[in-house]
C-alpha cells in the first residue's frame, strides 16, 4: 500500500487572511515557528501562500509590513493535492515544480500543509 501525503502533513494550519497586514503575517509565523503560511479570503478559499523568503525579499525593498497586506505580496494559485496523493508523487511534483511548500486541499478545504522540510523529518534518526 502507498503511503499518503495525508501521512506527512501538518494538520494544524495557520493561515493569514488576505487583508492580514505583513506585520500581522510575520507575528503569527513568529509565534508559532512557520516559514511560510497559506492566505486564504474571506470563505477561507486558499489564494495563495508566503513564505519567509517572500518576506526576506519584501523588507529588502525597505517597505513597510503594516501598510501592505497579504494579498499583495503572496504567491497566487499555490499547487494543491489530494489528501490521498502518494508521498511519491508529491515529492516528484515538488522537484519538477521548483517549489517547497504543498496545500493539502479535499475538494476547497484545507485539511493540511507539507514543506520540504516535512519530509526531510521523515529520515531523522
Amino acid at each position: 500500500m502507498k503511503q499518503t501525503i495525508s501521512s506527512l502533513m501538518q494538520r494544524d494550519v495557520c493561515s493569514a487572511g488576505a487583508d492580514d497586514t505583513l506585520q500581522t503575517v510575520e507575528s503569527k509565523m513568529l509565534a508559532r515557528g512557520l516559514t511560510w503560511v497559506p492566505v486564504v479570503d474571506e470563505s477561507g478559499a486558499v489564494l495563495g501562500v508566503i513564505s519567509s523568503l517572500d518576506l526576506l525579499r519584501f523588507h529588502a525593498d525597505g517597505k513597510d509590513a503594516a501598510k501592505v497586506c497579504a494579498w499583495q505580496i503572496c504567491t497566487y494559485k499555490p499547487i494543491s493535492v489530494p489528501p490521498d496523493a502518494s508521498l511519491s508523487d508529491v515529492a516528484r511534483l515538488m522537484v519538477e515544480a521548483g517549489i517547497h511548500h504543498v496545500v493539502v486541499m479535499d475538494g476547497s478545504a484545507i485539511k493540511g500543509v507539507v514543506s520540504s522540510l516535512d519530509f526531510v523529518k521523515t529520515f531523522k534518526d
